[in-house]
C-alpha cells in the first residue's frame, strides 16, 4: 500500500493508484476532460492539475501515480488559477455556439466554464481566425473541429477498444488536429460507424447525425402512417436521460410515450429478434449437417452472427476473406422494416408507399445500416429513419411528457410479441444464450440443462467468453449431432473481437458458432445510449435487460405465437423461399 495526504488528510492506496483516484477515496472532486474510464490514461487536458508539495509544476492528476509520503493540495489559488485558465484556453479556441449546440447541457466543457463561472474573454478568441471543417458525409456521425477540444478521448477510444484506428493527431503545437487520414471523410473508409468515439467526447465535436425533424414531420403528415420499433436495449436505458437511475427498466413507460408522440403503431424489435433466431438457427444447423453428414469442406465454419452493423462494417474491411462465415441473416431492425412494409401493410390493407418505418435503437451504425442499398428487399427503403436513444428522450423533452409518471402500456399486437430470448439481444452473449435455448429443445426435446433458462456461461461482462454444450439424447431427426459438442465464442469491442478474428483467420479457433458485438456489452454499450456511459452502469443495465428477461411469461424464440402465426401465413418456414427473399442479405469486401 502507499500512504499519502492530500489536502493535509492521509489516506492508503494501492500501488499503481493515480492521484485522481485517491482523491476519490476522499469525496474530493477533480475536474477532468481528457480522462474517461474506460480509456488509458493521458493528461493531455491538463484541467485536473493538482499541486504537489516540492514539485516545480503542477501534475495532472489522471497520469500521476500516487507515491509513498507524497503531499498533494487540490485547492490551492496556484491550482484554482491554472484550472480556470486552461479552460479559458480551451474556450478561447472553441465554437463556444452553446445555446445551438447539440451537446447543450450534456457538454462537459460548459459544465466546467459554468463551475469556474469564465465570463470574461481573457484570452483572445481565436474561433474566426481557423479554418475549421465540418465532415458531415456519414449519415450516422458528424465531426465538427471548430468545437474539437483536442483531448483525444475519441482517438484512444477508436484505437484502443475498437482497433479501428480510423481517427489520428495530426501536426503539433496550435496547428495540432484530429485527423481522419482521409482527405474528404473519415466516414466513406474504415470507420464502423459505431459511435464509441460520440459517446466519449465531452464536447459537441461529435454527435450523432439526429433525424428528430424528420420523424416530427412524418407524424404530422396525415398521409403517412408511421411504425415504430424498439430495441432490447433501449428500455433498460432510456430512463437514464428522463430523470431515473441507470439500469432502470422502462418499457412500458417508453410505449406508454411513444403512442403519446403520435406514432401510429408502436412494435417490438424483440418480434424480429425472436425471429432472428428462427432463421439463424436453422442456417447454422443446416451448415452443421452439411459438414458432419455431407463432408461437405465448402462449408464456412464457424458461423458469425450478423446483428451488429458496426462488427458487420469492420469484418467487410479488415477480414473480408471470412465474409462466407458471416450468417446472411439480417439484423432484427432490418428484418423488421422488410416486414413492416409487406407483411404488416398486407394485413392492415395500408399502401407501403406511404409507411415511415422509424426505428429507436442505441446503436449510431444502425443509421448507416439501413442507408445500405441492400436493405431494401420490400421494394422500400425497409427502414426509413433510425432514432438513437438520446434522440427519443429529446422528442419526449419536446412533447412536454412527465416521463417518470407515466402508466406502463403494452406493444401494440401483430409484431409486437416478444419472448425473453429477443430481449436478451442487447446484451453480449445475448444472441448465443437466446439461439442455444432454442436450438438444444428442437434438437433434443429438451429445455438447456442450466437453471432458469440462464446460460452463465455466455454471460458476463469479459471481452472474450467461449462456452461448449456437449449435445447427448437427439431426436430422431438431429441424430447426426449426438454426443458433438458445440464451442461457442463471445466478443464484444472490436478490440476482442479482432483477438477472435485473428484466431479463426489463423486456423486456430475450433469454434462452430461466434457472436460479436461492436460495443462494449453489447448495444448496453452502444454508441446511441445516453452519455456517460462506463462499466458501472454497462452492468446495471445488463442486470436490468436479463430481470426483463427472468419476468417474461415466454422465454424462448420459438415459442411466439406472433413468430409461428407468421410462418403459418406469410413466410412458410425459416430458409425458404420468401424468408430467404426478405431476411437475408450479402456482404462485401471493402477496401
Amino acid at each position: 500500500m502507499i500512504n499519502l495526504k492530500i489536502d493535509g488528510v492521509s489516506v492508503s492506496v494501492e500501488s499503481g493508484t493515480t492521484i485522481l483516484e485517491a482523491t476519490k477515496k476522499l469525496n474530493i472532486k477533480i475536474p477532468t476532460l481528457c480522462h474517461h474510464p474506460d480509456l488509458c490514461v493521458a493528461g493531455n487536458c491538463r484541467v485536473c492539475v493538482v499541486e504537489q508539495k516540492g514539485a516545480k509544476t503542477l501534475p495532472a492528476s489522471c497520469a500521476t501515480p500516487a507515491s509513498e509520503n507524497m503531499e498533494i493540495f487540490t485547492n490551492t489559488q496556484k491550482v484554482r488559477t491554472a484550472r480556470k485558465h486552461i479552460i479559458e484556453l480551451l474556450l478561447s479556441e472553441h465554437n463556444s455556439e452553446c445555446t445551438k449546440c447539440y451537446k447543450n447541457g450534456n457538454c462537459e466543457l460548459q459544465t466546467l466554464a459554468s463551475d469556474y463561472k469564465i465570463t470574461n474573454e481573457v484570452f483572445i478568441d481565436l474561433v474566426s481566425m481557423k479554418n475549421y471543417t465540418i465532415d458531415d458525409y456519414s449519415p450516422s456521425i458528424i465531426k465538427d473541429d471548430s468545437k474539437c477540444i483536442r483531448c483525444q478521448r475519441c482517438v484512444r477510444t477508436c484505437e484502443e477498444l475498437q482497433s479501428v484506428s480510423a481517427l489520428g493527431v495530426a501536426y503539433k503545437g496550435e496547428h495540432m488536429k484530429i485527423s481522419t487520414f482521409r482527405e474528404f471523410s473519415m466516414f466513406d473508409v474504415i470507420c464502423t460507424n459505431c459511435g464509441q468515439c460520440v459517446n466519449r467526447c465531452p464536447v459537441g465535436a461529435l454527435i450523432e447525425r439526429n433525424y428528430i425533424e424528420e420523424v416530427w414531420n412524418a407524424i404530422y403528415d396525415t398521409k403517412k402512417h408511421v411504425v415504430v420499433q424498439t430495441a432490447p436495449a433501449v428500455r433498460v436505458a432510456l430512463g437514464e436521460d428522463l430523470g431515473l437511475d441507470n439500469g432502470t427498466i422502462v418499457t412500458g413507460k417508453m410505449v406508454a410515450a411513444l403512442r403519446r408522440l403520435g406514432f401510429d403503431a408502436v412494435l417490438d424489435t424483440d418480434f424480429s429478434a425472436d425471429l432472428t433466431i428462427m432463421e439463424e438457427g436453422t442456417e447454422l444447423l443446416t451448415r452443421l449437417k452439411k459438414a458432419i453428414v455431407d463432408k461437405d469442406a465448402s462449408i464456412a465454419l464457424p458461423m458469425m452472427t450478423s446483428c451488429s452493423p458496426g462488427w458487420i462494417k469492420f469484418i467487410e474491411h479488415q477480414y473480408p476473406k471470412l465474409l462466407p462465415n458471416l450468417s446472411s441473416c439480417k439484423s432484427p431492425q432490418q428484418m423488421f422494416g422488410a416486414l413492416v412494409k409487406t407483411y404488416y401493410a398486407s394485413k392492415r390493407n395500408i399502401d407501403p408507399a406511404n409507411i415511415i418505418s422509424v426505428s429507436i435503437m442505441p446503436c449510431t451504425a444502425k443509421k448507416f445500416e439501413a442507408d445500405r442499398p441492400e436493405m431494401r428487399s420490400s421494394g422500400y427503403k425497409d427502414v426509413d429513419y433510425v432514432l438513437t436513444t438520446r434522440e427519443l428522450a429529446v422528442m419526449i423533452k419536446q412533447a412536454g411528457i412527465d416521463f417518470t409518471v407515466l402508466p406502463d402500456e403494452k406493444y401494440d399486437s401483430m409484431m409486437g410479441e416478444s419472448t425473453g430470448a429477443g430481449v436478451i439481444f442487447g446484451a453480449s452473449g445475448g444472441v448465443m444464450e437466446a439461439a442455444l435455448r432454442t436450438a438444444y429443445e428442437l434438437i433434443t426435446g429438451r429445455e438447456v440443462p442450466f437453471k432458469n433458462l440462464a446460460i452463465t456461461p455466455v454471460r458476463g461482462m469479459d471481452g472474450v467468453k467461449e462456452a461448449s454444450i456437449k449435445i447427448e439424447g437427439t431426436l430422431p431427426a438431429w441424430s447426426f449431432l449426438e454426443g458433438v459438442t458445440v464451442n461457442t465464442a463471445i466478443a464484444h469491442g472490436l478490440v476482442n473481437a479482432k483477438k477472435v478474428m485473428d484466431k479463426v483467420a489463423s486456423g486456430e479457433a475450433n469454434y462452430h458458432f461466434i457472436e460479436i458485438m461492436a460495443c462494449p456489452d453489447g448495444c448496453l454499450g452502444g454508441g446511441g445510449q445516453p452519455i456517460p456511459t462506463n462499466a458501472e452502469i454497462r452492468m446495471n443495465r445488463n442486470k436490468a435487460i436479463y430481470q426483463e428477461d427472468a419476468n417474461m411469461k415466454l422465454r424462448k424464440s420459438h415459442e411466439n405465437p406472433e413468430v409461428i402465426q407468421i410462418y403459418k401465413e406469410f413466410l412458410g418456414q425459416p430458409l425458404g423461399e420468401k424468408s430467404h427473399h426478405l431476411l437475408h442479405t450479402h456482404y462485401i469486401k471493402r477496401s
